[in-house]
């Protein structure tokens, strides 16, 4: 295909709009404002940026299953989770602590690290995590995490909390644009965590009415939530078959139960606490 090429006159045209002039910063502060819709969904972690989650506030989605993991755990009593990017990083938060004074669980490419619990929230929560700090480090959902320092807020989010996120949100950020950020699987689209944020759409738009507006990656996510039922939803989909032939059907069936658990973890000074 030909180059697109632009005649002098376009050019021209071009240089005209994007001037520095009054009326283009009004016209342009005037676009940003429709573009600044109050819930938004980025469908992989990989398009956090700076600009995107200046200011905002953030649910990160990994249905499967990091965010469903670590809220889980802290309704079972965990007494805070550290997000950690990596298996070093774990070990090295762990010897800061005094070495095997924490319980360390991951995973990367989905296989589990060697020597820590499995980190899926049903193999956690067996292992006995009341009261103890967990250094947890994944592939996507605890990377998703640091992604999003820059945002004004990080929540925890899965189905499993949902409502209690969004009541949470609704009620203390009134009026704030709110980023659902699905993790993803290294920078692939995941089903589930669209699904996920199709679920917080939802329960968002039940309670801000005419004044939620709602980006078209929102809408998209949150038709597909209406049209796919738990548990075939989450079973069906890539990273749902996957773990079923792994012997981990029941895990994903865990990961369907939506409102099971109204906590709300919020990350704060690099650790996930109940607010």
């Amino acid at each position: 295909m030909a180059p697109i090429l632009a005649s002098t006159f376009d050019r021209a045209n071009i240089a005209c709009r994007t001037a520095r002039t009054p009326q283009n910063d009004k016209r342009l502060a005037s676009a940003k404002i429709e573009l600044n819709h109050k819930v938004h969904v980025l469908t992989r972690k990989e398009d956090l940026d700076s600009v995107r989650v200046a200011g905002k506030i953030v649910v990160v989605i990994d249905v499967l299953f990091a965010t469903t993991t670590m809220a889980a755990a802290l309704a079972h009593g965990a007494l805070e989770i550290i997000p950690v990017l990596d298996e070093a990083a774990a070990r090295a938060e762990d010897l800061r602590r005094g070495a095997g004074s924490c319980v360390l669980a991951g995973e990367l490419y989905a296989e589990t690290l060697p020597g820590f619990v499995h980190p899926a929230p049903l193999a956690l929560i067996e292992h006995g995590i009341k009261g103890r700090t967990v250094v947890y480090s994944t592939t996507n959902g605890t990377v998703a995490m640091s992604l999003a320092s820059g945002a004004r807020r990080i929540y925890c989010g899965a189905l499993i909390n949902v409502t209690s996120v969004v009541e949470h949100i609704t009620r203390e950020h009134a009026g704030e644009t709110v980023l659902l950020v699905c993790s993803g699987s290294g920078g692939n689209f995941n089903f589930e965590d669209f699904y996920g944020a199709g679920c917080f759409v939802e329960r968002f738009a039940e309670r801000l009415g005419p004044a939620g507006d709602i980006s078209d990656a929102a809408r998209a996510a949150r038709t597909v939530y209406r049209n796919s039922p738990l548990p075939q939803a989450l079973l069906e989909c890539r990273l749902g078959r996957m773990m079923t032939a792994r012997g981990l059907r029941h895990e994903v069936e865990f990961s369907c139960r939506t409102d099971d658990f109204p906590v709300v973890p919020v990350l704060e000074d690099g650790r996930l606490r109940l607010v």
